[in-house]
């Protein structure tokens, strides 16, 4: 099929979810892709923060090879040799002390709040269900998920929406503190909102939430979805501000482009679940647990977060740069490998006009440019893409 009869079949036989645009994207290689037509991209989009390790990294391609000829898929009735590694590397390295695997970043987060939710109904009472969001958070597409973001953008038609959340401003400890009464039991939030903007907190807004979250007796989620991983220079985002959740999400760059989620707890809140309280078919597959395995071990024994960081704060001087030349351009802000830039036309403008030139980027709202590349990017290729992202800033200037 040619490029515009696949368009045109995608247009026929696809549920119309995605304001897609007009290329196939057909093989990668690194941060470079190749459309159906042949041309090529620089890939700053990394799958939406998920292709950490770049497109067909020899040692995923291995891992992905090795287990297919090995097994599979099993039930979870059954122990799994490459989920119990993956689990003990993800607890040896972070504040939890058990995993849960799952499919997706939404699914990691509903196994949050029903954790947050039986935790509440074992230690305290039947009525305390709510918990505290944050405005312009990002949080999944289920029923559930999309009711802890909150945003009308993703809730308009679905209502009546789930009961037992309330949304405060992010970045705002004071509201927090109102917000939460007898009935909270949980704080849910993002290190960095991604979605909602690219928006860094203050340095003392995550020990602040951590301290209200004790004063209270809640508990703290941490939304790392997007944020886990190294993307933000640390394996996790919250080792930035010396604090640890009680319960952490996890998807996204975690298996390097194969679907995976993953909800961290500690003893004391994970010992809430027990057999029949929750479950995933799919969730911590051998196949993909073990490519999960080869990504984690290849971040720890390469210090992908480290180079993520150095890369990341080249970047970002780089980007300021633009700023002080265009003023288009308002803000520049982010952490390691998640950036944004902000501007004062349709951020999708930039968008489209950096594709035609080979880089793909993508937005955060309706005025925010995403840069999240895979983690492996060096400076030359940061290099080309801010040249393109000037040509285009030009462009849509003129």
């Amino acid at each position: 099929m040619t490029t515009q009869e696949l368009i045109a079949a995608s247009a026929k036989y696809l549920a119309n979810t995605y304001a897609r645009f007009p290329i196939v994207l057909v093989r990668g290689k690194g941060i470079h892709l190749w459309d159906s037509d042949g041309k090529e991209y620089l890939d700053f989009v990394g799958g939406i923060a998920v292709d950490a390790l770049g497109h067909c990294h020899p040692r995923m391609v291995e891992a992905i090879r090795a287990q297919a000829e090995t097994l599979i898929h099993v039930s979870n009735l059954y122990h799994i040799e490459p989920q119990i590694r993956l689990a003990q590397l993800l607890c040896e390295h972070s504040f939890a002390d058990r995993a849960f695997f799952c499919n997706s970043g939404a699914e990691a987060n509903e196994a949050a709040i029903k954790l947050a939710r039986k935790y509440a109904k074992d230690h305290w009472s039947t009525d305390r269900v709510e918990i505290i969001t944050m405005q312009h958070a990002f949080h999944g597409r289920t029923l559930a998920t999309v009711t802890a973001t909150g945003n009308p953008k993703y809730t308009h038609g679905f209502e009546p929406l789930m009961p037992g959340f309330k949304q405060v401003p992010y970045n705002d400890l004071r509201a927090v503190e109102r917000a939460i009464d007898s009935r909270t039991c949980a704080i849910l939030v993002e290190p960095v909102q991604g979605e909602g903007g690219v928006n860094v907190p203050r340095d003392d807004y995550l020990p602040g939430l951590r301290r209200l979250a004790d004063e209270a007796g809640v508990l703290l989620i941490l939304d790392e979805v997007q944020t886990g991983m190294g993307r933000t220079g640390k394996l996790f985002a919250y080792e930035h501000w010396g604090v640890e959740p009680d319960i952490l999400t996890l998807a996204k760059a975690l298996a390097g482009g194969v679907p995976m989620g993953a909800m961290l707890a500690r003893e004391a809140v994970a010992a809430s679940f027990v057999p029949g309280t929750h479950a995933s078919t799919f969730g911590g597959t051998p196949f993909v647990s073990a490519i999960a395995l080869a990504v984690v071990r290849t971040m720890l024994e390469e210090d992908i977060p480290g180079h993520a960081a150095r890369v990341g704060k080249y970047f970002l001087g780089r980007l300021n740069a633009l700023k002080g030349a265009h003023p288009v351009v308002k803000t520049v802000r982010g952490l390691g490998l998640i950036l944004g830039m902000e501007v004062t036309v349709p951020a999708r403008a930039i968008v489209a006009a950096c594709m035609e030139r080979g880089l793909l980027l993508l937005t955060a709202g309706d005025n925010v440019v995403r840069f999240v590349p895979p983690l492996v990017v060096t400076e030359t290729e940061v290099n080309r893409a801010v040249e393109i992202v000037e040509a285009a800033l030009k462009g849509v200037a003129a």
